[in-house]
């Protein structure tokens, strides 16, 4: 019997028998005399249990009191040891580095009770955080008023009308949107949405709204199917339709890596005879391909189809024009 279940079962034999001896409770919960006290110190001290000595009748029980003075003592309805504390600290660390301070005010009465929980084990909280770290390389702020909007919207299914901007033509424009889902990828926030303009599925990055606003209007639901079909028949960010097959062949060393990576969902791999990983799968949307293929240099080659690698081509000649 964990410490868990042996304050449920202290609770149920005070609940029960109203004085309980100390003989009753070491036979019950099946610990030494020393354990025993331990929990009723960390009852008393810890969870404001009521629970005093009767020296009448040699035995604990709650203490009687008026309930309508400060709230009553309860066991929590969740419970947890020290190991799924400690995970639940790690996730609740990793979420609010997702963006600082995004998350931080909902969870933070959750992370104080459970420091609280931890303090008499082996590993205390701010261990736990000391001990993880959360990279970040090229994420972008969102405001957290601007992300609980957002989530409101998409939660509430409410139409949004977003003031975003298009950093290709440096221009804000004003888009009704029915929120889909919510997309963290590669550091940053993205919507992905019903477009009313276009009439079709857009991804819209969070940090480039300028302001959202909560419409009355309901929104237009699309089927996972289609969300799917579209945003993951493309690569990366970019969804959309008419793919193309992208075939990429690795130099042998740099193969060792890419051959455990994930790059697109239906992605397919083989090594050929030389021990390179030729790596294919489809692609709407050359932007974001042409940037992780150029990351590896010379590497990486584009075999098929001709149009990516001609995009290669001429990124990498535009380049070397910048070192000229």
């Amino acid at each position: 019997m964990d410490r868990t279940e042996r304050f449920y079962r202290i609770d149920q034999l005070l609940q029960e028998k109203q004085v309980v001896p100390v003989e009753t409770f070491l036979e019950e919960l099946g610990v030494s005399m020393a354990t025993f006290k331990r929990d009723i110190t960390y009852l008393r001290d810890r969870l404001n249990a009521p629970i005093v000595w009767d020296r009448t009748q040699r035995g604990y029980c709650y203490e009687e009191s008026d309930e309508t003075i400060g709230p009553r003592f309860e066991l929590p309805g969740l419970w947890f040891n020290a190991s799924e504390i400690h995970a639940i600290l790690t996730m609740e660390h990793l979420l609010t580095h997702l963006q600082p301070g995004l998350l931080a005010t909902h969870v933070a009465p959750l992370r104080t009770r459970l420091r609280m929980l931890l303090t008499n084990d082996d590993h205390s909280a701010d261990e736990v955080v000391s001990r993880i770290r959360v990279l970040h390389q090229g994420g972008r702020k969102v405001e957290q008023p601007l992300f609980e909007k957002i989530a409101n919207a998409l939660l509430s299914r409410r139409v949004l009308r977003i003031l975003h901007l298009n950093r290709h033509r440096g221009e804000v424009l004003e888009r009704e949107v029915s929120p889909q889902r919510l997309v963290f990828y590669r550091d940053n926030w993205y919507l992905d949405g019903w477009c009313h303009l276009r009439n079709d599925i857009r991804s819209f990055a969070l940090d480039a709204m300028q302001n959202v606003f909560i419409t009355n209007q309901k929104a237009t639901d699309l089927p996972d199917s289609q969300l799917d079909q579209y945003l993951t028949a493309g690569y990366g960010i970019f969804g959309g339709a008419g793919t193309q097959t992208a075939v990429i062949r690795f130099s042998s060393e740099r193969s060792r890596w890419v051959a455990h990576e994930s790059w697109h969902p239906d992605q397919k791999g083989a090594f050929d005879a030389e021990g390179r990983w030729v790596l294919s799968f489809p692609y709407s949307n050359d932007t974001e391909l042409v940037m992780d293929i150029l990351r590896h240099g010379p590497d990486a080659e584009v075999l098929e189809p001709s149009e990516l690698r001609d995009a290669i081509q001429k990124k990498l000649q535009e380049t070397l024009l910048r070192y000229k």
